[in-house]
């Protein structure tokens, strides 16, 4: 089955502790998930999945932001997620390379007005591989969406946090619906 790993919002706002709005650092650190997240990766490059590396951010005007989103109205207040700084930079420690695909969203969900899909289309992808930040919300919309989309979805769980680990396992269990959470050794048998 053609497989995609997409990676979400390991960027320096979010799950670096100088971040502008760094609300899940302390959880991706105290889980390891970028750890997690760089063995996901170096599995996908070794059976020659697609690797996908999304990043959440607007432009230095925040002309994108939508105006009346509570998650979103105060990116621009606090100068966060500008695609122009060094807050929409994926952390050092990701492991992302030339030959992989980078999208920009503007949303929560990677997909909405971006080209994931068309990206997706373009490799003939069946099933997506979800790993990121925050597990209660970009997790959760791509894993929505790819369901909705008719991909098979699994998330890998350890690379996954949230602001906490009760949330993180709410978000867990609620994917469990429409996904297959997975641990390492269990993305290495598919």
């Amino acid at each position: 089955m053609k497989t995609a790993l997409l990676t979400l919002d390991y960027i320096n706002d979010i799950v670096a502790p100088q971040g502008r709005i760094a609300r899940c650092a302390g959880h991706v650190a105290a889980r390891g998930a970028l750890a997690a997240a760089n063995r996901g990766i170096a599995l996908a490059r070794e059976r020659q999945w697609l690797v996908i590396h999304v990043k959440v951010g607007f432009s230095p005007s925040y002309v994108e932001m939508p105006q009346g989103s509570p998650i979103f109205s105060r990116a621009g207040q606090f100068q966060a997620l500008n695609l122009q700084g060094e807050g929409t930079a994926f952390h050092p420690e990701l492991d992302v390379r030339a030959e992989d695909a980078v999208v920009v969203k503007h949303r929560v969900s990677p997909f909405y007005a971006t080209a994931l899909e068309a990206v997706l289309r373009a490799h003939g992808i069946e099933r997506l591989v979800v790993a990121g930040v925050s597990s209660t919300w970009a997790v959760q919309a791509a894993a929505r969406d790819a369901h909705d989309r008719d991909y098979r979805v699994a998330v890998l769980e350890p690379a996954c946090a949230a602001a906490d680990e009760d949330e993180h396992r709410a978000s867990m269990r609620q994917l469990a619906a429409i996904a297959d959470i997975v641990s390492q050794e269990q993305l290495e048998a598919l």
